[in-house]
């Protein structure tokens, strides 16, 4: 069934450039994939010893995990590079000029070029939104206990933070290490803004999943009107409150370890909490569907430039296709910087680099050998 739907859709020369394409974009991954491993190891290898970490967490829990992770990084480029490369050879032995000799559009000829970047497409949206997070979960676990042990970067002096439209909490010092917290606050309002109740703690100290906390050395007030109450010397108060250890921590590649599911609730939580600035947050789940539409892009580039045979042959598309992906990186180091600003749509700071390298690819398509 299958084999039958591909021979009435994709024809020979279909077959033939999708072939060449999954075949060269798999050979550049794994070159790529090994060389990322070696750079990445040479960098940690003195961590891992002198943290004697075990083989096993090593090769299975790290490295199996960073390359799925390197590897969706660079797809876009990998994805040039292979295009650029096969079909720079097939110029090189006159199959293109052969192939629109014989009365094929070059615009028929794009058709394998998509199905096989759609392809690839596909996969890596797949990688993006799900895949790699989940990777990264078990890859950034090591990180942060083995190498890179001081990269937490939350706020634990003085912290103020929203549990729900109408109840905040203070804390005025939180210890990560024992989840503890001391000078602890909570305000309870009503709907029109009036105060309810507010809980003063000495400390805090979390004690079990769901959110489950103790407080001790504490006083409330209660107030009703003009009428208050207050109660004080209260040993210890067992309650359940929307508030868990993570929240004050922060890392800085925190939003790689999110699935996209688990990043549209984190930004909305951050959002309505106050806990934080969410744009990164949303700029890495604009990201991983936009490198997806790159890969596009970026092979309708490559296509154009190395399908006209030159003098300079395969090694003059190679570097202008290098040139093009460091042009790239560029672009899309700006447009992330652009994403940041308060005042600028976050998927339009994201998308900038394909909205201009589309333009280029439109471009060079109508400049094309035909």
């Amino acid at each position: 069934m299958f084999s039958t739907i591909i021979a009435k859709y994709l024809k020979i020369l279909d077959r033939y450039i999708i072939k060449k394409y999954l075949t060269t974009f798999g050979f550049v991954l794994l070159i790529l994939s090994l060389i990322a491993c070696v750079i990445d190891l040479g960098e940690k290898i003195e961590d891992f010893k002198h943290e004697h970490v075990p083989v096993k967490t090593v090769l299975f829990d790290y490295y199996l995990n960073f390359i799925p992770h390197i590897n969706a990084l660079l797809f876009p480029l990998i994805a040039l590079i292979s295009v650029v490369f096969f079909t720079s050879r097939m110029a090189y032995d006159s199959e293109i000029i052969s192939i629109l000799n014989a009365g094929v559009s070059f615009q028929r000829v794009m058709r394998p070029y998509l199905v096989a970047a759609g392809i690839i497409g596909i996969v890596h949206l797949a990688f993006n939104h799900y895949i790699v997070p989940n990777g990264n979960k078990k890859r950034l676990a090591v990180e942060r206990k083995h190498v890179w042990k001081n990269n937490d970067k939350g706020k634990f002096d003085n912290v103020h933070m929203l549990l729900d439209p109408k109840t905040a909490v203070f804390v005025g010092y939180y210890n990560k290490h024992d989840s503890t917290t001391r000078d602890f606050r909570i305000e309870k309002y009503d709907t029109a803004g009036n105060i309810v109740y507010l809980i003063k703690a000495e400390t805090a100290n979390f004690k079990t999943n769901p959110n489950r906390w103790e407080l001790r050395q504490l006083s409330r007030r209660t107030f009703s009107g003009l009428y208050e109450r207050l109660e004080t010397n209260i040993s210890t108060l067992d309650t359940v409150l929307n508030l868990a250890p993570e929240d004050f921590s922060q890392y800085l590649n925190q939003n790689e370890l999110l699935t996209t599911g688990e990043l549209s609730y984190e930004i909305y939580k951050r959002e309505s909490r106050g806990i934080g600035n969410f744009k990164p947050f949303e700029i890495e789940m604009h990201r991983r569907t936009a490198d997806a539409f790159t890969i596009v892009i970026l092979t309708l580039i490559g296509m154009s430039i190395a399908a006209r045979k030159v003098r300079g042959g395969m090694g003059f598309h190679l570097a202008l296709g290098i040139g093009i992906g460091a042009l790239y990186i560029v672009v899309s180091k700006f447009s992330a910087t652009f994403a940041q600003q308060p005042d600028v749509p976050t998927w339009l700071g994201v998308w900038i680099p394909n909205f201009i390298f589309g333009a280029v690819a439109l471009f060079l398509i109508s400049k094309a050998q035909k």
